[in-house]
């Protein structure tokens, strides 16, 4: 049985290089995928080269070093460009290893220009240049689910016109049902993701899967389904199963296959917010300390941008009065209130690697309730100029307030894109303060003290 090129390329894109599915060998697809692009004379070159202790290339330490050094925004749109152009398979992540790296030679190959696997200024206009076409004819853009809040995902806007309610999510097609796009959710709590992952290969009866691949955490199917492909791709968290569906005529089949490639890698179906750069929820939660009993809050900059309203439980509505892009902090403010308790604030750095982390994760992953908890995570070093911290807190948690072990208020916690957190340290939180004219007490505190000193925020956007 023939596999589909898309399936071995959707395969490489969600596994990693270490843990791919094998490749059944079959006969060349009459027609190649563009996504299926042939590693250049330099991508042999590396594969020949030494590695370090993780299986990369010691050759491109020095690139991956560069690359670290980019906002993380930027790197996930170069691999999210470069899977438009047929040059990348890569998990679209932020992290460049010998993959992307040989994504960006190869891009610059079909330019004629040099083979560095870091692009010019030119070359990255070129970039962006040549995909925005590709996404401009088919309508391209990010989408929240409409059923399930903080499920993002790309879609083929000017394909898919018509949005409806699915069985479990949000629905996507066209007029005449030409391309479908179905969103679904599912419990393993009494199951197996196998047995869920054994269920989809029947349902609907007479699909046929022509490739699947099952792991711990995420599976993939595709093959026929009547007259049309179908390719779903599903992912566990806990006992929550959450996955994507596309159905499309096999006579758009060339439209569709890089389409389908650049859905994959924009599916996000747990705290999508932080996995799309430049995206952002219509109704987004976060948490903010108190920096004076006045009324002033200090929370992230992104988690309140934007915001038609901003609105903090059980106190009143708030005004972002100030921003630092810099340090990634906003300023809010609460008025007609002072009975907050502010956070006692330190002027040391962090004097353990091992933290605590206070805030009040999204109404979603804790019932609907506001409970104020804890997360612990740990300083890993930094990147691109800012501390990163391990493993990222839960949704819900940008603004947290970050302990030390020794009871100093150390920072602010910042989510990122592709769930990546880092410490804004409170040295910097202390400054953008003054600079507000805003003076907050200063000194040691514990956790049960920096509980009372943290809130929910939510912004409502347009």
């Amino acid at each position: 049985m023939r596999v589909p090129v898309i399936a071995c390329v959707l395969a490489a894109l969600i596994l990693p290089a270490s843990a791919q599915a094998p490749k059944p060998q079959t006969k060349p697809a009459s027609k190649p995928a563009k996504p299926a692009a042939k590693p250049s004379t330099n991508d042999a070159a590396q594969k020949q080269s030494p590695a370090d202790a993780n299986g990369a290339s010691k050759a491109n330490a020095p690139i991956r070093d560069a690359y670290a050094a980019m906002p993380i925004a930027e790197r996930l749109a170069i691999q999210s460009d470069l899977i438009w152009t047929g040059d990348y398979n890569g998990v679209v992540n932020g992290e460049f290893g010998d993959r992307a790296i040989a994504a960006v030679k190869s891009f610059q190959k079909k330019q004629k220009g040099k083979e560095t696997g870091i692009l010019t200024p030119e070359e990255r206009a070129a970039l962006s240049t040549t995909v925005k076409p590709q996404r401009e004819q088919v309508g391209w853009k990010i989408v929240e689910d409409p059923v399930m809040p903080g499920v993002f995902l790309g879609i083929p806007g000017k394909l898919a016109t018509q949005t409806s309610r699915g069985k479990s999510g949000g629905r996507w097609s066209s007029t005449r049902g030409e391309v479908q796009i179905e969103t679904f959710r599912e419990s393993a709590a009494n199951t197996t993701l196998s047995a869920l992952f054994e269920q989809q290969k029947k349902t609907p009866a007479g699909r046929q899967v022509e490739y699947s691949a099952l792991r711990p955490d995420f599976y993939v199917l595709s093959g026929l389904q009547g007259l049309k492909k179908f390719y779903v791709r599903a992912q566990l968290k806990d006992s929550d199963v959450r996955g994507v569906t596309i159905l499309y005529d096999q006579a758009m089949d060339g439209i569709m296959e890089p389409v389908v490639v650049a859905m994959s890698s924009a599916f996000a179906p747990f705290d999508g917010s932080t996995a799309m750069p430049g995206v952002r929820r219509k109704v987004e939660y976060a948490t903010a300390i108190v920096a004076s009993a006045s009324g002033y809050l200090v929370a992230d900059r992104t988690a309140t941008e934007g915001c038609h309203i901003i609105v903090v439980p059980g106190v009143g509505n708030a005004e972002r009065i100030a921003e630092d892009r810099t340090s990634e902090l906003a300023l809010l403010r609460v008025y007609g209130v002072g009975n907050l308790k502010p956070m006692t604030l330190s002027a040391q750095p962090p004097r353990s690697a091992e933290l605590t982390l206070i805030g009040i994760g999204d109404p979603q992953i804790q019932d609907g309730r506001d409970a104020v908890s804890t997360f612990n995570a740990r300083i890993r070093g930094t990147e691109s100029g800012l501390v990163a911290l391990e493993p990222a807190p839960p949704s819900g948690f940008s603004g947290a307030a970050v302990i030390d072990a020794q009871g100093q208020f150390v920072g602010l916690a910042g989510l990122k894109a592709a769930s990546q957190a880092s410490l804004v340290s409170a040295a910097a939180i202390q400054k953008f303060l003054e600079g507000a004219k805003v003076a907050p007490p200063t000194g040691g505190t514990s956790i049960d003290a920096a509980k009372a000193s943290v809130t929910r925020v939510i912004c409502v956007r347009k």
